[in-house]
């Protein structure tokens, strides 16, 4: 007998290798016959009508490090076919943390991921310290699969306190996070986060980029014992750093003898040769051995605002950002007051030069009129500027217009598509989980398909297999990321030819009612997660919580 047995089923396997169609038959949480005709009985039978039977899909780069103690689903992570999600990305992690230490940290995941007050307070509550603990607190309580990174700030903030922020480690302290990374990667983390590029809640760098290179390499150390994985946020704002990164990232691969990993890679029109120089070092650096894997993401970025929440769209306007950071009675006074919104006129368009806002569509307004157009457009009719103009809808509506800046980086799919399909290229860097309210993290996996795959750049099963037999060898996960006899059951059935971003959706499901926006799924039928139904399109969401700690 069966527990559930898939019947007619296109079945893409995770290697590469061209599909077949057969049957598929799990047990007890693990696949018992993948392919031919399957003879038995079943507790639950799927006829898949053909449609691709896949290895459930892994996201290498989320945050629901705090999402999953108040949504065990990580929604809508399971609606677009995803059963494994790594997270503690971007040198940012939970835990390891003391309690002194939590206000902190909270306020970097706020300024760095763009998470309001309802993700954390009073959403879930902190019952841990140490990595083991809050892996305790996931497990048993999740319907997906999760692989989480510790995070290399945290780290120093337990063993340097305020220090970490301030200047690099002492030998001692290094010897005292090495000891703390092994306690994490014996607890059940894949690796180490850090970033080279983010900022707290004051701009100022986070613990981790106080680092030199002996700290990050004694850390190394300790992931090459257990073969675990390093991930970075490079300076990607800037070629020739990210070709030094690459260096370093290899240099470390090879001295320690572990897979290496950065992100994002973008294709942008405003650098038209960062991409091939990167991808050229790296493949220098791949030749000799090294593995330094570039995340590259399959969309463009869409970042929606409010100016009643700072933004990342202002990182590069710090009167704006600073304004933004107001409480909200400040806040309005500020916008109505002559000297400061003349000053955020004249810094947004110095010289007259309006592009930067220009571009922005309205996303939601009460006025039906003004959705979908430009800020330019309007400002143009009504004899005023784009940043203006901004002001004085915010006024209007009392802080509740959303404004949207779309199609930020990877603009030309013919030049994304190659870059996709380059077998060095890890696809990756969705950050879901994070961004909740300023743009919709989710709709990679089906935005490879309807995009890449529809237009001819990679073929189904490489797609396939980007997205699960190549994320789980990179990551360590060697019981997943294939449909193999004796593998965890996580599967995937999509429909090919539908499957895609989906539709843009404002949720009402956070604690305390906050809002998130989020992308329904387009195009999958049904998601396994160690062999029980967690998704289908018939039925939504189960009550399943077969989701494990991937390395735990």
């Amino acid at each position: 007998m069966f527990d559930i047995l898939i019947r007619n089923g296109r079945i893409v396997d995770g290697t590469g290798a061209p599909a077949f169609q057969g049957d598929l038959g799990i047990v007890d949480g693990r696949l018992q016959q993948v392919g031919g005709q399957i003879r038995g009985e079943a507790r639950l039978e799927i006829d898949a009508q053909c449609r691709v039977v896949a290895p459930g899909f892994i996201d290498p780069h989320t945050h629901f490090d705090a999402q999953l103690l108040w949504d065990a689903q990580a929604r809508p992570a399971l609606e677009h076919g995803v059963t494994t999600v790594v997270h503690g990305n971007c040198s940012l992690s939970l835990a390891p943390l003391k309690a002194e230490h939590r206000p902190r940290l909270v306020r970097m995941f706020q300024q760095i991921e763009e998470m309001p007050d309802a993700a954390f307070d009073g959403a879930f509550e902190w019952r841990w310290e140490s990595f083991g603990d809050y892996v305790e607190a996931l497990r048993g309580q999740i319907a997906v699969n999760v692989a989480p990174l510790a995070g290399h700030s945290p780290l120093r903030l337990w063993v340097m306190g305020d220090a970490a922020a301030q200047r690099a480690a002492t030998a001692d302290e290094i010897g005292q996070m090495q000891e703390l990374l092994r306690e994490c990667l014996d607890a059940g983390a894949v690796g180490l986060s850090t970033s080279y590029v983010d900022v707290d809640e004051n701009l100022s760098p986070v613990p981790s980029r106080y680092a030199h290179f002996e700290e990050l390499d004694a850390l190394a150390a300790v992931l090459g014992e257990y073969g675990r994985v390093l991930q970075v946020v490079p300076e990607f704002y800037s070629t020739d750093i990210t070709l030094a990164r690459v260096d370093q990232l290899a240099e470390l691969s090879l001295a320690h003898g572990i897979p290496t990993t950065f992100s994002p890679l973008f294709d942008s029109s405003q650098a038209p040769s960062n991409v091939s120089r990167v991808m050229d070092r790296v493949a220098e650096q791949f030749s000799r051995g090294a593995r330094v894997w570039p995340q590259v993401q399959t969309r463009p970025i869409d970042i929606s605002f409010s100016l009643e929440q700072a933004s990342l769209f202002f990182m590069a306007q710090p009167m704006w950002y600073m304004v933004q950071r107001l409480p909200r009675p400040q806040l309005l006074a500020a916008l109505n007051d002559p000297a400061t919104r003349q000053g955020l006129i004249d810094a947004a368009e110095p010289g007259g030069v309006t592009q930067a806002f220009a571009g922005l569509q309205i996303r939601d307004s009460r006025d039906a009129s003004l959705l979908g157009r430009t800020l330019g457009e309007i400002a143009e009719e009504r004899g005023t500027t784009p940043a203006a103009l901004m002001i004085d809808l915010s006024i209007e509506e009392d802080l509740g217009i959303h404004f949207l800046s779309a199609n930020m980086g990877h603009e030309d799919p013919s030049r994304v598509g190659p870059l996709l399909a380059n077998d060095l290229v890890h696809v990756g860097a969705s950050d879901a989980g994070a961004h909740i309210q300023s743009f919709a993290t989710y709709g990679d996996t089906g935005y490879l398909f309807s995009t890449f795959v529809h237009g001819g750049h990679l073929s189904l099963e490489k797609a396939v297999r980007k997205i699960t037999g190549d994320p789980a060898q990179i990551w360590g996960l060697p019981d997943r990321g294939l449909l193999r006899t004796g593998m965890a059951a996580d599967v995937t059935i999509f429909d090919p030819d539908s499957i895609a971003r989906g539709v843009e959706l404002p949720v009402n499901d956070m604690p305390e009612g906050g809002m998130r926006y989020v992308r329904d799924a387009s195009g999958v039928h049904t998601v396994i997660v160690n062999g029980e139904l967690a998704w289908s399109a018939d039925g939504g969401y189960a009550d399943s919580r077969s989701g494990v700690i991937a390395n735990g």
